[in-house]
């Protein structure tokens, strides 16, 4: 949704022919090695996020790719929380009860996640670590299995995306004990960041980038960068990424590249830390 809405607009903007193609795999590396192999010239440029720019490098073995040499960013373009949801019937009232109950059973509890190396999987890696308790992991090829299985007791708690927790959340089936942003977010103004809870400074969010070849030329770079953020700054943008629990960023790309460094060690630190490798 993202790239379409911001494709489109560059092209109303603009009066460029902006072709958007899909190019799924392995993470979205496939995708964003078809980008670092490209001419320089401006004229492909990728969508990125957080899994392909910042988490696969510690992930694979293998890297068809350098995230941090052979692409340019070029502006930050949204960011989102994962949400904490357990039952509706779960037994914990908020966050505290849970890790209460997670130290008195040291693997006892589970927790869903939607793929290996999503930020939902990595949230929960991330969360266990800092409130020093065992969950047992269990993993899914997708939302919505997840969901299922934890409607059908199955499965006790899920860090999930904000659209794929929606639907669930709205019907009454989930209850949200957290986000993992610092503070709170406007789509759920009543739930606690987990950082509130006693874990000051915890943040997990997935996030989206736009970069382009690396040696693409300065002017290049911030005549993108120019056009994406004010695209950014429009109304309408603004509330097509509320509706999917995202908030707007955009950057220069000098911010955006220290960004990228630090989320590129934060979330190395998480997979070292939780010992978890792809092939």
């Amino acid at each position: 949704m993202i790239s379409r809405e911001i494709g489109n607009r560059m092209a109303q903007a603009t009066g460029w022919t902006v072709v958007m193609e899909n190019r799924p795999g392995a993470g979205g590396n496939i995708g964003l090695d078809v980008v670092a192999k490209a001419n320089p010239d401006g004229y492909t440029i990728g969508m990125g996020q957080a899994a392909n720019l910042a988490i696969n490098p510690s992930l694979y073995r293998r890297m068809p790719f350098d995230p941090l040499t052979d692409l340019a960013p070029v502006t930050t373009i949204a960011q989102q929380p994962n949400v904490l949801v357990v039952r509706k019937d779960a037994p914990w009232a908020d966050l505290p009860a849970l890790v209460a109950d997670a130290k008195k059973r040291p693997g006892a509890l589970t927790v869903g996640h939607s793929g290996a190396g999503t930020t939902g999987h990595l949230s929960g890696e991330m969360f266990a670590h800092r409130a020093g308790i065992e969950l047992t992991v269990v993993p899914y090829v997708g939302a919505a299995p997840v969901l299922t299985d934890m409607l059908g007791g199955r499965i006790d708690m899920f860090f999930a995306n904000p659209l794929a927790a929606k639907g669930t959340l709205e019907s009454g089936g989930v209850r949200a004990l957290a986000v993992t942003s610092l503070g709170r977010v406007g789509f759920l103004p009543e739930v606690p960041a987990v950082a509130e809870r006693g874990y000051p400074g915890f943040e997990a969010m997935n996030w989206t980038g736009i970069v382009a070849p690396a040696h693409t030329p300065d002017a290049i770079v911030g005549r993108l960068n120019e056009v994406l953020r004010e695209i950014l700054r429009h109304p309408t943008v603004a509330a097509r990424l509320s509706g999917e629990g995202s908030e707007p960023m955009g950057s220069t790309p000098q911010e955006f590249a220290s960004f990228l460094r630090s989320e590129h060690k934060k979330w190395g630190d998480v997979i070292r830390d939780s010992r978890i490798q792809l092939p």
